[in-house]
């Protein structure tokens, strides 16, 4: 699955903590697989409980993944794009619940 940083994303990455870090990748490894999935099959696929994804209601197009809720929370915003027919990931934030003033 191909993917994009932008630069806040970058940012907020790189003022996680190690064990942050390491949180997100492992919640990572659970969402790339789900997104493969969900290429394949768009309308009807479910995605798993772990990841709590949702759309933003705050914005048309802009997702959200939720990995922790306890110390400390953890969360991720993208969007997807397709480029030559190809489904890929634009991730925008990480961090916090504090992500979703600017997601």
């Amino acid at each position: 699955m191909k993917y994009k940083r932008l630069p806040q994303f970058d940012a907020d990455y790189s003022r996680l903590s190690s064990p942050e870090r390491a949180k997100f990748k492992e919640a990572l490894r659970t969402f790339i697989d789900a997104c493969r999935e969900y290429e394949a099959n768009p309308s009807s696929y479910v995605w798993p409980a772990a990841l709590r994804f949702e759309r933003l209601s705050s914005t048309k197009r802009v997702c959200a993944i939720t990995w922790s809720f306890s110390g400390p929370d953890g969360r991720a915003t993208f969007h997807f794009e397709t480029v030559d027919g190809e489904m890929f990931i634009v991730w925008r934030r990480v961090g916090r619940h504090s992500i979703y003033k600017k997601p």
